[in-house]
Formats: structure tokens, sequence, C-alpha cells
């Protein structure tokens, strides 16, 4: 699905006027959508006190037609309206001529029935200005949104329509008069503003309603939502007639003596979403222990010195068995130390360096300690293998490009788009609203956020599900579109089951293979 910016959103309501789509039904199509995502998400709104801010523009009539609906489903529903002509305004009396009762800022000395009507609400809908903020809030409707800030009751849900009022709709910045929202329903696209920090921290749950634009074009858009439909499509196949070697097979080159646990969600990830072998290949010292709990997994011990860290001559053992493989999973848990720096040094140049094309089909994910080792090695892009995933959280995105965290969440779209063009490889940003950014400059946001998935680990799950996936034959940028995917909403099952506090990185991985199962449910 496409993510569009202010002047495209306002282009496509062009293109469906001039095919025969008014204005008038789009925004029909809109003030029901909202009432509907209300009703589903307060349940039984008999009786229900729901205030609706409305604006001007479309964004306002959207609010209006909202409050027809909502009025009809048996809530009491009162409007406060701001800038607004009512004079001649369908949608208005429409309203009116429901009973529903109106206040208009102007008129409000002091904001005395503005207090009383926030006070009493159990649904705030903000239909305000949507994309229409030009210029910093000041005046009425400044001190409008500091009353509903201040004065809304406890558990009152705020709804935004398109976006809550004050959010720039391109770049995410945030007015200081924004009032967050516990959930926003765009309309038609999202907006690159609803992903991007500060403010999607103000979107709560976001959903996108389809008001009735056309189709839309074919080809590539360069920013994109991922969705179920488009990671339905790209899941692999699964023929009956089929063995390990159809599913393919994954090398994880990860762990350490003092992360064990992350080979194992790498190498159980990677077997959770299809692939048919995942081997590991770790330190002998820790060996042992991980064959206790991989009971699946192959493996190929490796040399250690000390013990627990990979170094150099256990590379002479990998890059034989590596060719056998279709892709090659390192880092997780690998380790810092300088030892384990060089390892990834000499690995990465003896595969660059390698003229006879014995890996040219191995694909390859670069996650974690993998990552971490690639600023101390000098030309590190020249020597990351052409077929790769890079996964940085935003401390190791800082990192290889010389950035703060801060600069990097800043900037997440702009700083993901950088990095696959200067390294030329897929880039997975993870993080709420994870970012796939291609060379070719086409990007993907995932739409979840959820704090379930904070914790250690679980970037582990990620990185094995993606070379999973990659290992059945997608291709870098559609393995990591997929994984991202199914990984978030694994995520969504988890905090739906266990809540969104407690959940850890082992919970995700039994519930990957329902993921994509509810993905290939998709109509």
């Amino acid at each position: 699905m496409k993510i569009v910016t202010a002047d495209e959103m306002r282009q496509i309501d062009r293109d469906a006027a001039a095919k025969g789509l008014p204005t008038e039904t789009l925004m029909a199509n809109a003030g029901r959508a909202v009432a509907e995502e209300v009703k589903e998400r307060i349940g039984d709104m008999a009786d229900r006190r729901v205030l609706v801010l409305v604006g001007p523009g479309n964004n306002g009539g959207d609010g209006l037609v909202a409050a027809s609906h909502l009025q009809e489903g048996g809530a009491k529903v009162d409007l406060y309206i701001w800038s607004r002509k009512t004079e001649g305004d369908a949608n208005f009396a429409a309203t009116q001529a429901k009973g529903i009762p109106f206040v208009k800022a102007e008129e409000d000395e002091g904001f005395k029935d503005l207090l009383c009507l926030t006070e009493k609400a159990d649904v705030i809908v903000d239909s305000l200005l949507g994309t229409g903020k030009a210029r910093a809030i000041s005046g009425t409707l400044k001190g409008m949104l500091e009353v509903v800030a201040r004065w809304r009751r406890g558990d009152a849900v705020v709804a935004a329509v398109d976006l809550p009022t004050g959010l720039d709709a391109d770049t995410g910045a945030v007015d200081e008069a924004t009032v967050p929202a516990d959930f926003t329903v765009t309309l038609g696209y999202p907006k690159p503003g609803l992903f991007l920090l500060p403010g999607a921290r103000y979107v709560g749950e976001l959903s996108v309603a389809d008001i009735g634009f056309p189709p839309e074009p074919e080809g590539q858009s360069p920013l994109e939502m991922i969705i179920p439909e488009l990671v339905k499509q790209l899941l692999p196949a699964r023929p009956a007639l089929s063995h390990k070697g159809t599913f393919g097979k994954v090398m994880v080159v990860a762990g350490s003596v003092n992360y064990v646990g992350a080979p194992f969600l790498a190498c159980v990830s990677a077997g959770r979403v299809g692939a048919g072998l995942v081997t590991l290949a770790c330190a002998n010292t820790i060996y042992p222990i991980l064959a206790s709990k991989l009971v699946e997994t192959t493996f190929l011990p490796l040399l250690d010195s000390p013990p627990g860290l990979l170094y150099g001559e256990a590379m002479n053992v990998l890059v034989r068995a590596l060719p056998d493989y279709n892709v090659a999973l390192l880092g997780p848990g690998l380790g810092q130390e300088a030892v384990t720096k060089s390892f990834v040094d000499q690995l990465l140049r003896w595969i660059s360096s390698e003229t006879t094309g014995k890996f040219k089909d191995v694909s390859w994910v670069i996650d974690a300690d993998g990552l971490n080792a690639l600023p101390s090695i000098r030309k590190w892009p020249d020597v990351i293998p052409q077929k790769a995933v890079l996964t940085p959280h935003p401390a190791e995105m800082g990192r290889l490009l010389g950035l703060s965290v801060e600069q990097v969440q800043a900037d997440r779209l702009g700083v993901a788009r950088r990095a696959a063009a200067e390294w030329g490889r897929v880039v997975v940003l993870k993080g709420a609203y994870t970012i796939v950014a291609s060379p070719d400059g086409q990007t993907f946001v995932n739409p979840g956020a959820n704090p379930a998935l904070a914790s250690a680990g679980t970037g582990d799950v990620l990185a094995g599900a993606i070379a999973g996936l990659m290992a059945q034959g997608l291709d870098p940028k559609r393995a990591a579109v997929a994984g991202v995917f199914i990984h978030g909403l694994a995520g969504d099952l988890v905090r739906d089951e266990v809540g969104d506090a407690g959940a850890l990185a082992g919970d995700l991985l039994d519930l990957l293979p329902e993921a994509i199962s509810v993905v290939k449910a998709v109509d």
C-alpha cells in the first residue's frame, strides 16, 4: 500500500474528481469509516457521550459525517466547531436534522462549554485539521487543544481523523499543542509522518480506511506500507512433493561464551518460517550447551580461542562448508572482542576475494555483532557479499554511519534510504515501524509498534526469520519485507496472549508458523 505525502494526497483527490468521484462521496465514505472504527473499538455506543471537534475543510466534513453515523448508532453526540462556515454545509445540515447540538468556538467565551463537553465525553473525535496544518498552531485552536489535553476524562478515548491535529503529514513533526490519539483512522493512504518520530508517538493504534479511491496505478511506489496482501504474494510455495532440500539450507554463524541464547533463537526462527535445514556454526566450548537445546539443528563446531570466542583459524572450516548452503546468517551473539572482530574481518575478506565463484549462490544476513564488527574493517562495504541484508537497530546504524542514536531516530526513513544507497545492500532499520530500504530506492514501512517486542533476543528471531525465507528462494528485499511483517505479526499474537509486558523473545518462536498461516488466509 502506498504511503503518500500531503501533496500527493491532494493530487490523488484531484485525480479522483477528474474520474468522476466527487469529494462529497469520498467524504461520506470517510465519515462512515471513522464511525465504524469508533464503534468497533468502543463497542455498544448506546448513551456514550461523543464530542466531535470539527474544523474547516474536508477533515471537518469527515467529522460531521461520522457524527451523524454515531448518533444513529445510539451515541449522544456534541459538535464543537472551529473556523467553519456552517451555512450551506450539507453535512452540518444532516447533523441538525438528527438533533445534534453544537457550539461554535468563537461564541464560547473562555472555553466554558468546551470544558464541560470535554469532561463528560467518553470519546473525543479530532477532525480539526488532518493534513491541513501549514503553520504553528496558535490562537483559539491552541486554546481549544490545551483544554482538551488538560481536562478530558482519564478514560476518554481520543480518535484522530486522518492525522492528529498538529502532526505534520510528511515529516512527523508535532506541534506543542497536539493531543495524542488513542487511535488514528487515516484515510485512503497512510502518510509518512504517521511512522516518523516524534509523530508516531501521537498516533496510537493506526488503521487505514478505504474510502473509494481508484486502484493504485501499476508499478513500484518508492514508499510503501507492508500489508498482509503483499506478504501473502511473497511467501514461498510449499509443494506437496517436497523434501528438506526443497526449502533450502541456512548456516547460522553465531554465539559466544556470554551469549548462548542468540544462536538458539536465530536457528529455531529460521526453521519455524520453513527452512529445510539449519546448521549452527559455533565455538567448540559452547557447542555442548546448544546441542542439548537444538535437537532439530545440525552443527559445525569451530575452533575457539580463548574459550567460547571464534578466531581466524575457525574460518578455514567454515568456508569449506559454506558453498553447500543457500544462506549464511552472521552475527547473533558473537561478541565484540577483538579476536571475534578479526574473525569477521577475515571471513568477509575471504568471501569477497574468492574468484572461483563457489560462494556466488550464498545469500547473507548480517546482524548484531556481525554488524558491530564492520566499523573496524577498512572499506567494509566493499567486502559485504552483494546478496545481503543488514539488520541494524538504531544504535548499530549510528555506529555504521557515524551518527548518534538521536540522529538516526530523528530521520529514520532518510537514514535507512541513505544507508541502502551508500552500501548497495538491503537494510532493515529495526524498531517501532521497522523500515526496509532497498538500494533501488524502494522503501517499506512495517505498521507495527509493539512494546511486547522490546526485549532482548527479538532481533535474533527476526534475523533467523529473514534467513529462513531467503533459503526458500526469496531475494533479499522480499525476504526482508516478509520476515519483518511475519515477525511483527507474531509479536502481536504474543501481546494478545500474554500482554505487552513480560513477553520473551522465545515466545515468538512457536507463533511464527501461526503468523504465516494468518497471512496465507488473507482474502
